[in-house]
């Protein structure tokens, strides 16, 4: 569950949690973020080799900081991770003395970067298509997450089903629609 769906109370008792030295809570936070955190290095630094290595230094630096309580509002450990993340990977590029591009956007990138619509549509018919592939109650669960913005709770109790099974098959979901995406 990407943790901006955790409740300000869920996330103050994931710190506290943490705090108090329980390694469950660690491996929660660990499982929210790293692999937003790999990407967001990635996308920063074009190596995926650095992205992971990164990934787990962020994830350790911030484990590290809430066991001795620096962060001191709770409700704030989403963007207290991410800026952990962004100091560690502004740190990494200006090390191996690469800063981030940053282009103004000028006339060409704007008349670029507009849209193709024969594009978009295929990719929407492409995405249709791998989510249709799904099991129905995938399907339904993936809508209800993407589409409704709703938490695993409240899907759960929709549908019948525990948070830990929705969970569970809205990754497995997500996971086979990508890679039907990428094997098209």
């Amino acid at each position: 569950m990407p943790a901006a769906l955790l409740t300000p109370q869920q996330l103050s008792a994931l710190v506290e949690r943490i705090r108090h030295g329980n390694p469950a809570a660690e491996d929660e936070l660990v499982q929210l973020f790293s692999e937003r955190i790999a990407f967001l290095a990635f996308e920063r630094t074009g190596d995926r080799e650095a992205a992971r290595d990164l990934s787990q230094d962020v994830m350790l630096a911030a484990v590290l900081a809430l066991r001795d309580g620096r962060l001191r509002d709770a409700e704030r450990l989403i963007p207290f991770v991410y800026g952990t993340a962004r100091n560690l990977i502004n740190n990494y590029l200006r090390t191996r003395g690469r800063t981030p591009r940053e282009e103004p956007i000028g006339a060409t990138l704007r008349a670029t970067s507009a849209p193709d619509p024969v594009e978009n549509s295929e990719r929407v018919a492409l995405v249709r298509r791998a989510v249709r592939a799904l099991d129905p109650t995938d399907q339904k669960i993936l809508l209800m997450t993407l589409v409704d913005g709703l938490k695993p709770g409240e899907i759960a109790s929709r549908l019948g089903l525990s948070s830990d099974i929705v969970r569970a098959r809205k990754s497995r979901a997500l996971k086979k629609t990508i890679n039907r995406l990428k094997n098209r």
